[in-house]
């Protein structure tokens, strides 16, 4: 009984590690305006797609084309023009760098027992400062309102890009479904 115990416990814990561990790295924030009606809206428009940094011309057409995929799939109709809501992605891509220092104690720098602590020999230290390249990239996704020209919904995924993606096409489209999870805003 104790040993059955144990194994669930143990494997409670060893699935919670697992599902902890296999996270998502992009981090999304979203915002709206609380007093937006979005049953109001049944068509869109893509406004525009504004790039800082190296994105391509490739990937900010895989940006546009995951956009209208993902509100088809809300069910809203695409249309060039005269459409309920316009949708702006903006992408920001920043190359930046971490500084690391570590430190390595080397020697014998005593011992504490219950019954007293014993001084101990020398203390040698190594510290190594290590620097990390990385990019930074951010989409923002805007809704606005082309009747008020209120923004109505915004999501930002934010990632530190350390390699080029093997296959962007399911990176970004599984980016821009992650930021939009959200859209429309339920009150």
């Amino acid at each position: 009984m104790k040993t059955s115990r144990i194994s669930q416990f143990l494997l409670i814990i060893i699935v919670t590690f697992l599902v902890a561990s296999c996270g998502s790295t992009l981090k999304v924030t979203n915002d709206y305006d609380r007093s937006a009606n979005f049953s109001n809206y049944h068509t869109f428009s893509v406004y525009s797609v504004k790039t800082t940094g190296s994105v391509s011309k490739l990937n900010a057409d895989r940006i546009v084309n995951a956009i209208k995929a993902e509100m088809i799939e809300k069910g809203l109709k695409y249309v060039e023009s005269n459409a309920d809501l316009s949708v702006n992605a903006i992408t920001i891509l920043k190359d930046k760098q971490t500084v690391t220092a570590s430190t390595n104690y080397y020697g014998y720098g005593g011992l504490y027992r219950p019954y007293g602590y014993y001084g101990g020999m020398g203390l040698a230290t190594n510290t190594s400062v290590a620097t990390y390249s990385y990019k930074d990239g951010s989409l923002t996704i805007e809704m606005v309102d082309t009747k008020t020209t209120k923004m109505v919904w915004q999501g930002i995924g934010n990632k530190e890009i350390d390699k080029a993606s093997k296959d962007p096409d399911t990176a970004i489209k599984n980016a821009v479904k992650e930021i939009m999870a959200s859209f429309p805003a339920k009150k």
